[in-house]
């Protein structure tokens, strides 16, 4: 018997790492056959909720100077001419890697693809710029590229600043305002110059880059698919039924009670026999 409970012991150890490792082949088999049909490279930067392995507490991922490195990495050994799609679904991040890794791909000379299938916000959003195609599903959402001061968006503190009289602003606001009217240059500038280098008329992209980063929306508002087309943003709807499955492939750490289900098959129309009836629904 306490051979049998050290073996489970170790079992239970051991499952979690080669489910793992079982999900980490099916991504390489699954991004393999992308790239064999697309004659492309396939990179995927892809941000899920996570949890600690052993206290199971939930942390989010955002885009950091580790990501930049390693998409960096993979671009320098693509050859000049072999395209690069990108599967993205991040909530942002620093700005550093994500202007890093926006620039690393304007700069690739054969075509960048940016796939978003959820949600690319903030630096994300600021990644799929650099793409000559942005193909999104129908219901997914960019972001604004607003720099946002701590709590706070960069562009709310300098109206603080500029309607409100200075003897009654602490010297810490004006500090903060001072800061953020640099950080809505500096990134406006980078907007401009990132789609100026897409080949965008500079005309399009001063107004691409004043809408997204000067605090026009709140930095969490969804930028759809229709509203990133009338921008002038180069945005399809032509997903690839593989980058879904590939998302399947990076699943949410499990709850005890889920908040969502399904039955996890097509459905189509009434006839056509693919929906289950009540009786047989499991």
């Amino acid at each position: 018997m306490g051979d049998l409970f050290f073996l489970f012991l170790m079992l239970s150890a051991l499952s979690p790492v080669i489910r793992q490792k079982l999900l980490e082949a099916q991504r390489i088999q699954l991004m393999r056959q992308i790239e064999h049909k697309r004659n492309s490279r396939v990179i995927t930067m892809i941000h899920r909720q996570e949890m600690f392995s052993f206290l199971g507490i939930p942390f989010s991922r955002f885009i950091n100077i580790e990501d930049s490195e390693q998409v960096l990495r993979a671009i320098r050994l693509t050859d000049d001419k072999v395209p690069i799609d990108l599967v993205l679904h991040t909530p942002g991040g620093l700005v550093l890697a994500a202007e890093q890794i926006a620039w690393a791909l304007a700069e690739h000379p054969a075509k960048v693809t940016v796939f978003v299938p959820h949600y690319a916000m903030s630096g994300g959003t600021l990644i799929a710029l650099a793409a000559d195609e942005i193909v999104m599903d129908r219901n997914a959402v960019l972001g604004p590229v607003d720099p946002q001061l701590g709590q706070y968006a960069a562009a709310s503190i300098v109206r603080v600043r500029r309607e409100k009289p200075v003897e009654q602003i602490r010297d810490e606001t004006l500090i903060l305002a001072d800061l953020s009217e640099k950080a809505l240059g500096q990134v406006e500038d980078s907007v401009v110059r990132l789609l100026l280098r897409k080949g965008h008329e500079e005309a399009k992209a001063r107004h691409i880059a004043h809408t997204l980063s000067t605090g026009v929306w709140t930095h969490d508002y969804p930028i759809r698919v229709d509203i990133a087309q009338e921008l002038g943003l180069p945005v399809s709807t032509d997903m690839p039924e593989e980058v879904y499955g590939l998302m399947e492939l990076y699943p949410q750490p499990p709850r005890q009670q889920p908040s969502v289900q399904y039955i996890p098959i097509p459905y189509q129309q009434p006839g056509n026999h693919s929906a289950p009836s009540s009786s047989n629904a499991q």
